[in-house]
């Protein structure tokens, strides 16, 4: 049964900073002013966000992977009392490798409106620096932890197109030594703190990017884009590139 919208709230997925807090729209602003409650992964990170935007005495809804059914069915009483929620994460764009999956679907099916507030995400962030073809990827967020991982890559591997990783730092070292057994020429790009005080973009092969990373430099989450090829072909790809 669809609801009416006229009566009911929406529900805002707004885009927070990766970590600078002046990455933030003008819109995401005032759309965290205006909502009755805020949904978000960790209510205190939360309230730094809020504090440094002098946004006060809003309800805030714990919402992450491990309380999802309680979550939505207050979210989804808010919205039908006609509260507008806003969605946000610790970090980036919700919903993207975050919680919102399950919350999305089910506000589609009891017809309830969404809207998008768009903003920083550590993909595009990632990819917009990246001197790698990647007119054409794949987005595979995070891999498995433990088993799945080489089938995965394999399959990665197969797909002959750049592809973007998230790592975390204890797994970086790890997974630069899986890509080399399942392509070991590839290029590599990675991003580490972004828009943070200690941020880093590198780029070259794996073993160059092991080297680097072996000085201890492993704090922070990783965005990694792999491209299979090897150097030659990158250049003559890029010769052929449309220049926007």
């Amino acid at each position: 049964m669809h609801t009416d919208h006229l009566h009911t709230g929406t529900l805002y997925v707004v885009a927070t900073p990766l970590g600078n807090l002046e990455d933030i729209t003008l819109r995401a602003i005032n759309t965290l002013k205006q909502s009755g409650a805020i949904a978000c992964e960790d209510t205190r990170h939360a309230s730094i966000l809020l504090k440094h935007l002098n946004i006060s005495g809003k309800k805030l809804i714990s919402y992450h992977n491990y309380n999802e059914p309680r979550a939505i069915g207050q979210i989804v009483s808010l919205l039908e009392e006609g509260t507008d929620v806003s969605l946000i994460t610790d970090a980036g764009t919700p919903v993207i490798s975050d919680p919102g999956y399950a919350l999305l679907h089910e506000l589609h099916e009891h017809g309830l409106q969404v809207i998008p507030i768009p903003g920083p995400s550590a993909l595009t962030t990632a990819l917009s620096a990246c001197p790698l073809p990647v007119n054409n990827f794949f987005f595979a967020g995070f891999l498995p932890h433990k088993k799945g991982r080489k089938s995965r890559l394999e399959y990665l591997a197969a797909l002959q197109a750049s592809f973007v990783l998230y790592e975390s730092p204890y797994r970086i070292m790890k997974l630069l030594d899986e890509l080399s057994i399942v392509l070991e020429n590839a290029q590599i790009f990675i991003g580490r703190e972004m828009t943070k005080i200690h941020e880093e973009y590198i780029t070259g092969t794996i073993e160059e990017i092991r080297q680097r990373l072996a000085d201890g430099k492993t704090r922070g989450e990783f965005v990694v884009i792999v491209h299979p090829s090897r150097k030659k072909t990158i250049k003559s790809e890029e010769k052929h590139a449309d220049h926007h």
